[in-house]
């Protein structure tokens, strides 16, 4: 059966590259509505978006998604994890700004938050999208593959020359609520020399030691240091998983990558969805809705 959450949870704090304060409240969803932003300090323009693989606007250090009138809403993927690690099919997300709040980071408030306030059945099927043929996105040596499975499967590998992270892997098989304790604490991560140039960019406006992983040349600054061995490994998985419950559903296959990117996850889906022949629902042979479905129900 499908899942929405028992009630209405309303959660603050400050965008990670917008650096703004935002109030957000993620609302039970009826059967079939999927997930939805609705940005509530927009007027006289459309104000819902769809969380869509074809909505997404901007992959450049978070996955920003939007609709065709220029509203946006980025920094969803860890908010988009934990829905999927709480099996959430259906909510109705209002917020009063342009960032999904970053908290500590990773994605464990938000699902401390929705397990404290629990998830009910509803009265539709729930369906999978399940994958038929292997799918794979390529730039230089980074990848990302889809292939088929019965299960939702999440791995992959890092590689980085700072020698607080280098080689890393892992993977976990999305059963049982295991997302729960198995990623969700694991934060973002970002390095000292490219902090100037962010914020330069209008970006990591709202960064710190509170809610990120940071390192200089050789170490790690944060106090109590990492919560896990392999926590930059976990976190972009973590990553992966909230990036492809912009399919639409959950998804039966093994994510497969190295070195992943917020665009290679968009470019995966973009990838899957494209021929009818790699995918299918598991109970039938049906599209994918695109992201211009209607907004009645969302305003209010």
């Amino acid at each position: 059966m499908q899942k929405t959450l028992a009630q209405s949870v309303t959660i603050n704090g400050i965008g990670l590259h917008s650096g703004t304060e935002v109030c957000m409240t993620v609302k039970p969803g009826q059967p079939d509505t999927g997930i939805v932003f609705v940005r509530t300090d927009v007027n006289g323009r459309n104000n819902v978006i769809p969380a869509r693989w074809d909505s997404v606007v901007d992959t450049r250090l978070c996955t920003m998604i939007g609709n065709d009138d220029g509203v946006t809403v980025g920094t969803i993927e860890h908010l988009m994890a934990a829905l999927r690690g709480c099996g959430v099919d259906n909510a109705v997300i209002r917020i009063d700004g342009p960032e999904v709040p970053v908290m500590d980071g990773s994605s464990q408030y938000f699902v401390d938050v929705f397990q404290k306030t629990g998830v009910a059945d509803q009265d539709k099927a729930q369906r999978r999208i399940k994958v038929l043929k292997e799918v794979e996105v390529r730039e230089g040596d980074k990848f990302v593959r889809l292939s088929p499975g019965e299960l939702s499967v999440f791995g992959g590998s890092i590689d980085f020359a700072h020698t607080a992270i280098g080689t890393q892997s892992h993977e976990i098989t999305l059963v049982n609520g295991n997302f729960a304790h198995d990623l969700a604490n694991c934060r973002t991560f970002g390095f000292v020399h490219e902090v100037e140039a962010l914020r330069k960019a209008g970006l990591a406006l709202g960064g710190s030691l509170d809610n990120a992983i940071v390192l200089d040349e050789t170490k790690v600054l944060n106090e109590g240091g990492l919560r896990r061995e392999d926590e930059f490994i976990r976190h972009k998985l973590l990553d992966a998983i909230g990036d492809l419950y912009l399919a639409g559903a959950s998804i039966a296959g093994t994510y497969d990558c190295y070195k992943p990117s917020h665009a290679l996850n968009n470019a995966i889906l973009h990838k899957l969805f494209s021929d009818s022949d790699n995918w299918c629902y598991e109970d039938e042979y049906v599209p994918v809705p695109t992201a211009s479905a209607e907004r009645a129900v969302y305003a209010s």
